[in-house]
């Protein structure tokens, strides 16, 4: 019996050994397959191996890729470039344009529609100072075109005529005498050519010729012969067509870049071979609220009359933003929230993501680079997305494989440490650079770019702005309620 247990025993603890036996090689196994690949060639450690047909596949170990192709090593140090390297057929599939980076003039043009009008201060309206009937028309409709000083129509008034009788009595005892009739007949509407021909001939005419103030177009006549007119009526409205407006309705975002003295130019549907060229000379200063558009007002030679009053015509208004600055096209830049990044190719089919800075956009497709690049570099204008999956995976990968603190252990993460190192982030935000004008009535107005003030045209000057962090609910956790109390 007791030989009989001790075999038992013994047959038990053989299992106990070679159960833990297996154990550990299974998980030495584990451990070794699951951990990156630490392998070290030629003295420098490999981090992990990646394809290079095919961006962000990776392996832990050495193996052929999707495509059938050997994946190559990245070594210790080579993850830490910003830059990323793709193969040259690999550059070749994903179909990788690039551009120069080019420096010149930014130009911006508004595109609008606008309607042709009369000038207004070149419009003359006809009327009698003395109630009277209209005897006789020389202009009978309107459309006409006039001449200044050419008949317009011929009128009788009793009291026109009493008083002109009464300055020719006056003058027959002294001129003295004849004054305070003459300043009547002056009031009465008489030009100073009709009160001297009245002084020669010494003979009071039965009607009183009107003639026309101004060159223009009839553009409304209310004159009818054998009608009674009343003082003040309009009879006669001309126009001056020898230089019109045209009333253009310009976008909020781009009245910025709207000055006077810019120079314009329209085209008209039925003469498409022509442009007329003219210049803004007048900014309205309200906002339509249900278009959210300003009026800006143009004026334009008309020779030749081609350019009629009531006609919608399209408006192009050229603006030179800056006479010279750093241009990107506009496909080059990747746009995430309030972060622009291009990728500048480099030599030996590298290429780096950088964030730049922009300024105004052009009109041939560019942008002002404030900050970032500089003439010469070549940047990619087409597969940006793909470039930055890579290099987005491998800002992960570095995360992963980054060594953590002196200990080796990782750092607890807990949304109370995330809330902390978000709010000393908001504390810490570095000042910006802004400009402001230098006159105290202007400098609540902060500027992005160095230049001029658009008000007073004095130099803007240099200053920083420090940003104010918004409150989080971690730092000030009754925020939210103390703001509706209030």
């Amino acid at each position: 019996m007791k030989t009989s247990f001790t075999k038992w025993t013994a047959l038990i603890v053989l299992l106990l050994v070679i159960t833990g036996a297996g154990a550990w090689l299974l998980m030495r196994s584990l451990g070794t397959s699951s951990a990156p690949a630490q392998a070290e060639t030629g003295g420098r450690k490999i981090l992990y191996y990646k394809s290079t047909m095919v961006l962000g596949e990776i392996s832990q170990t050495p193996r052929k890729d999707s495509m059938g192709m050997d994946m190559v090593p990245v070594y210790e140090g080579e993850e830490d470039s910003a830059a990323i390297k793709i193969d040259p057929v690999t550059v070749q599939n994903m179909g990788v344009r690039t551009a120069p980076v080019t420096q010149g003039p930014v130009h911006r043009t508004i595109r609008t529609v606008g309607k042709i009008e009369f000038d207004e201060t070149a419009v003359s309206e006809v009327t009698t100072r003395v109630p009277g009937w209209i005897e006789k028309l020389y202009v009978d409709s309107t459309g006409k075109l006039v001449h200044k000083d050419e008949p317009l129509f011929e009128f009788y008034s009793p009291d026109l005529y009493l008083t002109e009788r009464e300055y020719l009595l006056a003058l027959v005892q002294g001129d003295a005498a004849a004054a305070p009739v003459l300043n009547k007949l002056y009031h009465l509407g008489l030009s100073p050519g009709q009160i001297e021909n009245l002084r020669k001939t010494r003979q009071v005419p039965h009607t009183l010729r009107i003639d026309s103030p101004r060159d223009g177009v009839v553009v409304e006549k209310n004159a009818l012969q054998g009608t009674m007119t009343e003082p003040g009526k309009t009879l006669y409205r001309i126009g001056d067509i020898g230089k019109v407006w045209v009333l253009a309705d310009i976008y909020e975002q781009d009245l910025p870049f709207l000055q006077v003295g810019q120079e314009a130019v329209v085209k008209l549907s039925y003469m498409p071979d022509r442009s007329f060229r003219g210049k803004v000379t007048y900014i309205y200063p309200t906002v339509e609220e249900k278009t959210r558009t300003a009026r800006g007002r143009m004026e334009f030679p008309n020779p030749g009359f081609f350019l009629k009053p009531g006609m919608f015509a399209t408006v192009e208004i050229h603006a030179l933003l800056v006479s010279e600055a750093v241009l990107v096209p506009d496909m080059a830049v990747l746009r995430s929230g309030e972060k622009n990044t291009v990728f500048v190719a480099l030599e030996g089919g590298k290429f780096e993501p950088r964030e730049i800075t922009l300024g105004a956009r052009s009109g041939e497709g560019n942008y002002q680079v404030l900050s970032g690049l500089k003439p010469g570099e070549t940047v990619v204008t087409s597969a940006q997305f793909l470039l930055d999956s890579e290099s987005q995976l491998r800002q992960a990968i570095q995360k992963m494989l980054r060594p953590q603190a002196a200990s080796g252990e990782h750092a607890a993460y807990t949304p109370q440490a995330a809330s902390n190192e978000h709010t000393a982030h908001k504390e810490t935000a570095p000042p910006q650079t802004a400009y402001v004008c230098p006159m105290p009535e202007h400098v609540s107005i902060l500027y992005g770019a160095p230049g001029k003030c658009p008000i007073c045209r004095m130099t803007l000057v240099e200053t920083t702005v420090t940003p104010s962090p918004s409150p989080t609910p971690s730092s000030t956790p009754d925020a939210g309620h103390a703001q509706g109390n209030h």
